[in-house]
């Protein structure tokens, strides 16, 4: 089937969504190393030079790549049912960050790998549901909030790199692995949060 909808969609006047996804594609495809800015134009049939109206550069659009996935990890983690309790509120966001690195690992590392404010900012929901969450077991100390935080965010950060490492087995069998023993290691580290502070 021809791709007529992007060329429809870009012709007036949205190249640069456009471009974004066609990187985000090729990304997945063979990952941010293999990008190029002449792979998506022609992906997309515009000359080598349109990106240029857009983006300054390679760097520029895997930048805007990077903003586009943290929404998308925001819109994981709030997908995540938790309850109520500060406790399940935080086993939720972990459940998401952990589930959204496994089934988008290559824009999920482009991620990682292109921080600007800009993605920041577009990551600043999930920063606050950890903080919140953290905040609220901490009975609002800043320090045991930091040390919490920090201990959760490692964890699940954690579990997402050890299953890229294939240490939970392949599949979605081991995504569902690491899932829970970062939802497990998160609630032992709830319940042992004093001895993070000194």
């Amino acid at each position: 089937m021809p791709r007529t909808t992007r060329r429809d969609s870009y012709h007036h006047g949205d190249l640069r969504a456009a471009l974004i996804d066609t990187a985000m594609e090729l990304i997945v495809e063979q990952g941010a190393q293999g990008f190029s800015l002449a792979e998506a134009s022609r992906r997309l049939g515009v000359a080598v030079s349109a990106p240029y109206r857009h983006f300054a550069d390679r760097d520029e659009l895997l930048a805007a790549v990077g903003v586009r996935t943290g929404e998308l990890l925001v819109a994981a983690v709030t997908a995540e049912r938790g309850g109520d309790s500060p406790e399940e509120r935080l086993v939720a966001v972990v459940r998401g960050y952990v589930r959204f690195a496994a089934t988008r690992q290559a824009l999920f590392e482009t991620l990682l790998s292109t921080i600007t404010p800009a993605a920041d900012r577009a990551m600043q929901p999930v920063k606050a549901a950890f903080h919140d969450a953290a905040t609220a077991l901490s009975g609002g100390d800043p320090e045991a909030t930091q040390a919490l935080a920090m201990a959760v965010v490692a964890t699940a950060h954690g579990h997402a790199g050890l299953l890229h490492l294939g240490t939970f087995g392949a599949g979605e069998e081991a995504v569902e692995t690491a899932v829970r023993g970062a939802a497990a290691a998160t609630l032992a580290l709830i319940a042992g949060r004093a001895a993070l502070t000194p």
